[in-house]
């Protein structure tokens, strides 16, 4: 079972912010508690910095496999001069190295299903260089969805989608791939 967070949730914050915020805390928690708590129950008091290491730690984790600005900059750009063939190569290469069985469809709604552990995906990515991606394209993604009856599916753009297109894809669970996502897909080594 995957539990939920909400988004404006002090972990969710934390989680989101440089990991060594969360690590600063725990060191003001830890010194509070040595300077505020009786002997006894120093161990108690530093107990309560633990959920600010773990968010640290991992914090720390995501930012380490983020790309430098630079680096999303140069890989978004570059995906914007590709012409479908070539962009449509990288993405299934991309997949390939995540582990999962790739196949091309011939469908407008999408155009690869991805298969691992079982699940199937599938991704819409045809109008990655669109200027505006509005709730027409994800509406198409999840009704081939619903059709294939695949688990999950995911729309990848250059830019962001509208705001309307957003709370739509996150009612139905269209995974969204734009920006730091996409180019972390499209520099995978």
């Amino acid at each position: 079972m995957k539990l939920k967070m909400s988004e404006n949730s002090l972990f969710a914050i934390l989680l989101r912010s440089p990991w060594w915020i969360s690590m600063a805390i725990v060191v003001v928690i830890t010194l509070l508690s040595f300077a505020l708590l009786p002997k006894p129950y120093v161990a108690f008091g530093v107990m309560g910095g633990l959920p600010f290491l773990v968010i640290g730690i991992l914090a720390a984790r995501k930012q380490w496999h983020t790309p430098s600005p630079a680096r999303v900059t140069e890989a978004l750009t570059r995906a914007g001069a590709m012409s479908w063939r070539d962009f449509s190569a990288l993405i299934e290469q991309a997949f390939l190295k995540q582990g999962y069985a790739v196949t091309r469809l011939n469908n407008p709604a999408a155009d690869f299903q991805l298969v691992k552990g079982g699940r199937a995906t599938l991704v819409s990515c045809k109008r990655w260089k669109a200027a505006t991606h509005g709730i027409e394209a994800l509406r198409d993604l999840v009704a081939a969805k619903e059709a294939q009856e695949a688990q999950q599916c995911s729309y990848l753009s250059l830019g962001p989608v509208s705001d309307t297109a957003r709370r739509f894809a996150k009612a139905q669970g269209v995974a969204l791939v734009f920006g730091v996502d996409l180019a972390r897909l499209l520099l995978q080594k």
